[in-house]
């Protein structure tokens, strides 16, 4: 067999070349009018990537070997939380995500029977109390359990716009709590509240970080752990339409969290835990949201989410069902099982667009992160209601390119299906329910972009035939 490698015949092209030829066939049209274009963010996106584009090295941490499947749980009661644990964990789910609203949930009752050494469990407390988080950190003390505790009193107080007590007590309360149980999971940071407000990706990026920061400055000392695969935070992401910028995010999240973590000597591992946006999902034609999850957690494997939790089709609309829940397992049960989305690991290195792309995110999250720290800090800016004014820029900026028809959602601004009908369907109402209370800062609230349209389709329901 004749093993003579055949690209040696041909000269290789350089971009100077790639770039005549394209001028000569754009016909005068100038090359960066025509072709590159301005993402949300900023960034120059050029019509191809080469060699060129591609340093030569990797400067991305490594993402995790196996990411799981994971799959939300409300528990009222332990028990029948276990239960419904045991079952999905036969059903292909692989990790857990337990929402925990009142003090009455028992670890032991729920824990029971589920390997906490393998399979990766996160906790989302109902408030920020003692009496509901204790009784877990003292069960997973030295226990090698990969428990998660998802504490973040300062995304409360972006996502409320109140403290749960108030700042000294809050932090107070969290600076204890990481005295007494070193070397837990406690801190998590939730920036998937920043992209579903309309936030860009290097916003998301530079708002996370500088969040974090509040933490590592004030707690710096107590963020040691043990050991060395508990990590000092956990991030969760939000994963948008924007395939190739969504993979490039959360490779511009691990590096960023490294070159911070080093910083300040603190451990660098990076957990993400990833979920669809529900930003452009959409009420009508709802069926087409199986394919933006599909798509998004395909960005969230690539990217190298630790975790990726799928979103149901008819979230927006439906409780929470088996059938809605079967169905979004199973999408991501396709990617691992059939599409093989966990053979390969780091599937997106090298790749010249994608490594230009981390790098741009990184450098423009990095820049901003460094004018948030000038300004104050993260806690100031919102405070200031800075953070919140740009968010609100980039949200309408998204907002006109919808309305406008630029950015296309299939169903709503464009293919609309006249014939149908979903007031009939509402199990609970699709938008954003404001009440009446007083805030100490202004909150950064979620918004789908086809709310006001679904509106005005939900009205004109009633005056139908």
């Amino acid at each position: 067999m004749n093993k003579k490698n055949l690209f040696t015949e041909f000269d290789s092209v350089p971009t100077k070349a790639w770039k005549q030829k394209i001028q000569v066939d754009l016909k005068g049209a100038d090359y960066n009018d025509t072709l590159v274009w301005d993402s949300a963010e900023g960034l120059k996106i050029k019509p191809f990537y080469n060699r060129d584009d591609y340093p030569g090295r990797n400067y991305t941490p490594a993402p995790p070997k196996k990411w799981f499947i994971g799959q939300r749980i409300l528990v009222h009661d332990a028990s029948h939380g276990n239960q419904k644990a045991i079952d999905l964990l036969t059903k292909g789910v692989e990790s857990l995500i337990f929402e925990i609203p009142n003090t009455s949930v028992v670890p032991k009752n729920l824990f029971q029977d589920i390997d906490l050494v393998s399979i990766p469990v996160y906790l989302q407390f109902g408030s920020f109390s003692s009496e509901m988080i204790r009784p877990f950190l003292d069960y997973n003390k030295n226990s090698g359990n990969q428990i998660f505790m998802g504490l973040d009193p300062l995304g409360h107080l972006a996502g409320t716009g109140n403290w749960y007590s108030n700042e000294n007590k809050d932090l107070g309360q969290l600076e204890s709590l990481l005295k007494t149980y070193p070397g837990q999971a406690l801190l998590q940071v939730d920036m998937d509240l920043y992209q579903n407000a309309g936030a860009t990706a290097v916003q998301q990026l530079a708002y996370a970080l500088a969040q974090v920061n509040e933490y590592l400055i004030r707690f710096q000392k107590l963020l040691t752990p043990n050991a060395s695969e508990i990590p000092v935070v956990t991030f969760r992401v939000a994963v948008g339409a924007n395939y190739f910028s969504e993979i490039a995010k959360l490779r511009a999240l691990r590096l960023l969290w490294k070159s911070l973590a080093q910083e300040y000597g603190v451990q660098d591992h990076c957990h993400i835990i990833a979920e669809p946006s529900r930003r452009n999902k959409t009420l009508y034609d709802y069926n087409v949201n199986m394919l933006r999850t599909t798509t998004e957690s395909m960005a969230a494997v690539l990217g190298g989410a630790n975790t990726v939790i799928n979103l149901p089709y008819d979230a927006l609309y439906h409780e929470a069902n088996s059938f809605g829940d079967r169905i979004s397992r199973n999408q991501l049960l396709i990617l691992k099982k059939e599409s093989y989305f966990d053979k390969v690991n780091n599937a997106a290195d090298g790749a010249y667009y994608i490594e230009s792309l981390t790098q741009q995110l990184a450098d423009e999250a990095l820049r901003l992160f460094k004018s948030i720290e000038k300004g104050g800090g993260w806690l100031s800016q919102l405070q200031n209601h800075i953070l919140q004014r740009k968010i609100k820029e980039s949200a309408a900026a998204e907002q006109q390119a919808y309305d406008s028809g630029k950015l296309v959602l299939i169903g709503s601004n464009k293919y609309p299906n006249p014939d149908d009908r979903m007031k009939e369907n509402l199990e609970k109402s699709p938008f954003l329910q404001k009440a009446s209370r007083k805030t100490l800062v202004e909150p950064i609230l979620p918004k789908r972009l086809s709310e006001k349209e679904e509106q005005k389709r939900l009205q004109d329901e009633q005056t139908q035939p």
